[in-house]
């Protein structure tokens, strides 16, 4: 659901009867945009739901309720607006190049930590693809602990991504670290993410906030729920609402895996907003035998989607060799995410 940017954020919304006309709407965007506020109207449900955007004195004494039309005026109490599931009360699903994400749409993105070569990369797209993946991902710009480390291939990464996508079909997506490098991403990518480093770079996403493509948030290593929340809102309130959040573990006292991955926080999110949650096993449990057992945690919690790593050599790669799974084997990975997906009712969207 796109829209023009805001400076402020709704403090009420009214929801409008299923049956309310055109010229109901009208009138009550009328009284708002009268009082000097401003009205965000969304008409992609079955009802019509208009935010009032404004200072709270300024709109208070606005006289919505039992007005033709009106069903119920809600105050929007959360410090997160746009992003909350007080202000839109139902799953947003998002589209990447075809592949939804959201509601009964179940992502699995899939492929290399970090872009290596071309014939790496495509022999993992080909696995992914062949297993019945949604999306491509790798590494183009990898944020590394040590800086003596594999740092990606940059843009020459972005466009074997770009090469590997056309030819297997495939959406791919890739890291952001810096808005610097924002332009050749938006030219080769169809799915933009944040890093956990880089969760609280606000600049950065206010940034990602004003271009139109999907952006997926992971949460910080020690960021709360709300604050992967109004980190969200940073995005939302200059616009873009394709925002998919990621749970990829936080770190705690607990040393047996890589992070430990926070189940709970999917259902407190998907209760907290209408926006997609998914999960990264990979990241969290930093040890391939743990993977599946996470993802399998992640899909009976209620999560949209899953990104995983995969590498056709994982003993070889170049970053997170111990966590990736082998990309030729991915088909057995994704047999079982089906089979528990098919108790909710939920297909992996291809």
């Amino acid at each position: 659901m796109a829209r023009n940017g805001n400076s402020g954020a709704p403090e009420l919304m009214v929801l409008m009867r299923s049956t309310a006309s055109s010229d109901e709407v009208d009138h009550i965007v009328g009284l708002i945009q009268e009082s000097g506020a401003g009205a965000h109207v969304d008409q992609s449900g079955e009802a019509t739901v208009i935010g009032v955007i404004g200072q709270r004195a300024q709109i208070a004494a606005l006289p919505f309720e039992g007005l033709p039309g009106v069903e119920r005026v809600v105050p929007l109490r959360k410090g997160f607006k746009w992003v909350s599931r007080e202000y839109l009360d139902r799953d947003t699903v998002i589209d990447i190049c075809g592949r939804k994400v959201g509601g009964r749409h179940f992502a699995l993105m899939a492929g290399p930590c970090a872009v290596e070569s071309y014939e790496q990369t495509l022999q993992a797209a080909k696995d992914v693809k062949a297993a019945g993946g949604t999306l491509l991902r790798g590494g183009a710009f990898k944020p590394r602990s040590s800086p003596y480390a594999f740092q990606g291939l940059g843009v020459r990464g972005l466009e074997i991504l770009s090469a590997v996508g056309q030819e297997t079909g495939l959406p791919v997506a890739t890291e952001l670290m810096d808005a610097r490098d924002l332009e050749p991403v938006l030219e080769h990518i169809d799915l933009i993410w944040i890093g956990a480093r880089n969760m609280a770079n606000f600049n950065l996403l206010s940034e990602l906030g004003r271009v139109r493509k999907p952006v997926m948030l992971k949460r910080g290593m020690s960021a709360t729920v709300e604050e992967l929340l109004m980190a969200a809102e940073y995005v939302a309130k200059e616009g873009n609402e394709d925002i998919i959040l990621c749970e990829r573990g936080i770190r705690t006292f607990e040393r047996s895996t890589r992070f430990t991955l926070d189940i709970g926080a999917i259902p407190v999110l998907k209760a907290e907003t209408h926006l997609p949650v998914i999960v990264d096993p990979s990241h969290a449990a930093g040890k391939r035998p743990l993977v599946a057992p996470l993802a399998r945690a992640a899909v009976a919690a209620g999560a949209d989607g899953l990104i995983v790593e995969t590498h056709p050599n994982p003993e070889h790669a170049l970053s997170d060799a111990a966590q990736q799974l082998p990309s030729g084997s991915f088909g057995g990975f994704v047999r079982e995410m089906e089979q528990l997906l098919a108790v909710d009712g939920k297909t992996i969207s291809r």
